[in-house]
Parts: structure tokens; sequence; C-alpha cells
């Protein structure tokens, strides 16, 4: 056995101290080498055989020593104190088998909300997609035959709010609950008054129930009800991405657009759509035995703009999109990488690139100009009104990721890809943020963060708290400019929201239509 590759992290926290390592196995063969490596940023796996590794590390002088572990037999998952330690080994057992973890973060790399010196916060208004669901495809759908493999088997119904969801939206809201009560908005314990905190979700099972753990993290004493409009388990319109106006022309222009911006991504989808088609074993299939299936396509996307109804597509990137998303979801949710892979030990690269299909088929469907206006037109007009709403400290308004991906597309938001997750642009339970701050002379400026659990506060249920917070990512609109301090004006934020709403309506007018109300 033999240590190597001790480098330095991208944190650019040097792991300076002796790490020592003990491997206890079970029935191994012969132990051929182990691999230390630290480096923060980099899309290694922590991958072991059936054996104990124990680390020991100093991560520079001010931080303190931490006992580190790994139990294959226990899931217990490898840990660094700031910075991040990834353990490769190669142990030859007699079956090869080996199982892998995700990277592990370091707390630096981590940034929650900031605080904003000179500022006090005033208001904050959330617009979140649900945590953790089921698959959208029940069992006995396309799901089943396109692999020999049986997926997870989950505690909860078809499209639900999974227990691990839940578990992990109560854990948001804590953190929440921290955050507001550092800044002042929030006492210890708060009892809003009447108006104060507002909670409105989509009438879906998914989104419902996530408003009501983010609401018990949130304010565990005070009972807040949560608003919702449409019959149990129904759609609301104003959380519907649906197209409220469609005509001929309309359908061929957004058509062409939608083309334009996107017939590349689609085509540089075909390594993904191998890996995919490998990962799930689809030759082994029942489709693909009996000739029902023959391998995801880049050319055959047909668009479908139909008027009051979400933008849809028929073709290979809807089926394996469909496939993404369980796969994806499974990973969250299955301890054992290797079985959330189907037998296959996947790098974090390689999760990054299934899910690439679904981020893809978000953008397509849902980010075109002319598309993003439309649909997100109901929710623009619902954020605005609650950032203008006097006397509410809080809102939190829980949707879907069409939702998140519209409403920043509709206000022109810059490109923007997140690390430390395999969803890079609205990833399972994210929170669209805008906070309102006020300076001394009472000035009004406005912060927006996309907020999110990393894939290992996702997989590892991680308590989170203002010193272990969520990752946050700072919102950028194209044509605005932020202050030294890294905030919007007030006004010209709300004033982004006026043109995207007001060109809802001039696109009607372009098409000869009567917009909805």
């Amino acid at each position: 056995m033999r240590f190597k590759n001790l480098i330095r992290s991208t944190s650019l926290i040097t792991m300076t101290a002796l790490i020592a390592a003990s491997v206890a196995f079970n029935n191994a063969a012969e132990a051929e080498q182990v691999d230390l490596l630290g480096d923060a940023d980099s899309d290694s796996v922590i991958t072991s055989s059936d054996a104990l590794i124990i680390l020991r590390s100093s991560l520079d002088d001010n931080l303190p020593v931490e006992l580190s572990v790994y139990d294959v037999d226990r899931d217990k998952a490898v840990t660094a104190n700031d910075g991040m330690l990834v353990l490769r080994s190669s142990i030859g057992l007699d079956d090869g088998y080996a199982i892998g973890l995700p990277i592990y973060e370091g707390k630096s790399d981590i940034n929650g909300l900031r605080s904003y010196d000179g500022y006090t916060l005033d208001q904050v208004v959330v617009l979140s997609r649900h945590n953790i669901r089921s698959p959208l495809s029940a069992a006995g759908s396309a799901l089943d035959t396109i692999t020999p493999h049986e997926w997870f088997t989950w505690s909860s119904g078809t499209s639900e709010l999974s227990l691990r969801g839940g578990i992990l939206e109560t854990n948001m809201g804590q953190y929440f609950k921290r955050w507001l009560e550092k800044e002042g908005l929030f006492p210890s314990n708060y009892h809003p008054s009447e108006n104060e905190v507002r909670i409105y979700s989509n009438s879906k099972q998914r989104t419902i129930a996530t408003a009501n753990f983010f609401s018990t993290g949130l304010l565990p004493t005070a009972n807040v009800d949560v608003e919702y409009h449409m019959e149990f388990d129904k759609m609301d319109p104003v959380f519907t991405p649906q197209l409220t106006f469609v005509t001929d022309e309309y359908r061929k222009d957004a058509e062409a657009q939608i083309r334009e911006l996107f017939t590349d991504d689609i085509e540089q989808l075909a390594d993904n759509y191998r890996l995919l088609e490998d990962t799930i074993d689809v030759k082994e299939s029942s489709d693909w035995q009996n000739g029902k299936f023959d391998g995801f396509k880049t050319d055959d996307t047909v668009f479908v703009l139909d008027e009051n109804a979400e933008p849809g597509m028929k073709g290979s990137l809807k089926t394996a999109c469909s496939v993404s998303d369980a796969l994806v979801l499974q990973y969250y949710e299955e301890s054992d990488p290797h079985k959330a892979g189907f037998g296959h030990d996947l790098t974090f690269e390689q999760w990054q690139q299934i899910s690439e299909i679904k981020d893809v088929y978000g953008d397509v469907l849902f980010t075109a100009p002319d598309i993003a206006v439309n649909v997100a037109h109901p929710l623009l007009v619902e954020i605005e009104k609650e950032i203008k709403t006097d006397g509410r400290k809080f809102t939190f308004l829980c949707g879907h990721d069409s939702n998140v991906g519209s409403v920043l597309a509709a206000l022109d938001t810059e490109d923007y890809s997140l690390p430390y997750s395999v969803e890079k642009k609205t990833p399972i339970g994210c929170k669209l943020v805008f906070c309102t701050w006020k300076n001394d002379s009472n000035e009004e400026f406005i912060s927006v963060d996309l907020v999110y659990q990393t894939v290992n506060q996702l997989r590892g249920i991680s308590l989170l708290d203002v010193s272990t917070p969520p990752m946050s990512v700072p919102m950028s609109f194209n044509g605005l400019e932020k202050n030294s301090d890294g905030l919007y004006k007030a006004s010209d934020l709300l004033g982004r929201f006026d043109d995207s709403i007001e060109r809802y309506y001039e696109l009607a007018a372009e098409y000869g239509v009567e917009p909805a109300a």
C-alpha cells in the first residue's frame, strides 16, 4: 500500500500536516494502491472497496484537526474541515467491486446569502422550486421498459415530495430563519403579524408539501398557513408555465427563435445521450430488443406550441429528459452511488453530463425570449406585487424549475453555471431570492441570488446554518449595473420587471390577440 498525490486545494488552503490512513479489508485479495488528493474544484470521486479508511488531517495552522472516516459497509462519508479530501483507492478484490461517493466541498468554498455593510434588510421575496420528488412517470411507464434495471423504491407517490425532500426543505427553512434573525428582519421565535409573511404555493402535492416543510423550518412556533388557490393537486395558473396566447404566426416565429438559440445545444448532446444509454444499459432493455427504441438522436425534435398549454416537444430530447430526471433524482436519494448508476461507477462529471440533458430541455422549452415573457408573465406580476407590498417582510412562492428558469429568462439574466451541482441552472429545491435593502439615506436597493443545496448537502441531508450555509450565487442582468457594493437600485430592477411585463402586452398586440388580464 502506498500514498501519493497530496496536492494543494484550489480553495488555497494548503494541507500542511501529516495525513495518516489505515485500511482494514474484508475478503480483500491484495491492496494495490491508495491515492490521496486534495482539490476543491476537481470532479474526482471518492472511491473505495470493501474497506474502512481513516484520515486525520490538519488544514492550515488555524484550523483544528478533524478525524475523517469512510466506511463502505456502513455508508460513512469522508469529511474534511475546510478544503476537500478526495481518497482514490485501487484495492483488488475477488469480485473487483468498487463503490464511489461524490466530492465533498470545503466550508470555505460554500457561500451563503451575503450581508451588506451600511445596509439594513427590509424585505425578502423567494421564488422556490419544490424539493426532491419521485419521478413524474408512474410504474409501468416508458421508464420501466427503456432499461432492464429496477428503479429506486421511492418513499412517495408518483411526482410527490419524498421524505428526504421534506427533511431537506425543513433544513433550508431553518437556514433562512437563522439568516433573517442575523440580519435583524426576524426576531427570535418570530410570530408575524397579519400580512407580514405570505407563503403561497402551487396546488400540486410536491409544492404544497415543500412550502409546509419550509415554513416549519422558517417559523417553527408560528403555525403559518400555506396558501393555495386551486383544487388539491391541480395546477394554479400563476404557476403554470403555459402560453396564454398563440397564433400560427407566433408559433412559427417562436419556434424559429428556439431553433436559432438552441439547435447547437441539442446537437452537442450526442455524447450525453451515449453516456445515458450506457448507464441504463439500454441495449439490454425490452424496448431495444423489440425494436421500439434504437437510440437517442439529436435531429428529431418536434415542438408543440399551443394556447393554454405548456410548451412541449416530441422526440429524443423529451424521452432522454425523462430518463435523465429519474436518474438524477435516484442519485440524490440512493446512498450508494454505484446502485444509483445502475452498477456503473460514474464520476461527478458524468453525473453532470447526464443532468445536462434535462438542463438543455428546460432551456429549450422555457427560456427563449418570446416564450419566457409569455409563460412567466403571471409570476412576474406576482413577484413585483410582493416586492411592492407595504408591510410585507417575507414572501415564499413555491413552484417549479420551469417557473424559476422562465422568470430569470424574462428578466434577461446573464448566463450562469452553478458550482457544486449536477443541475447547472435550476437545481432541485433552489430559491430565487430577491432581498430589498435600505441604506442610511433610506434609499432602496435589491440583491438577487440563486440559493440551493449542493450535491453533498442533498445526498448527506446536511444541517444548514449561517456557519454551514447552502450555496448562494448572485444573479446579474444584462444592461443593468450594480453599485460598488454589488446591489441594484430598486428602481432599476423593478423597471426591468415593468419592461418584461409590458413586453408581454406588446407581443400580444404584434400578433393581433387580446392578452390575458
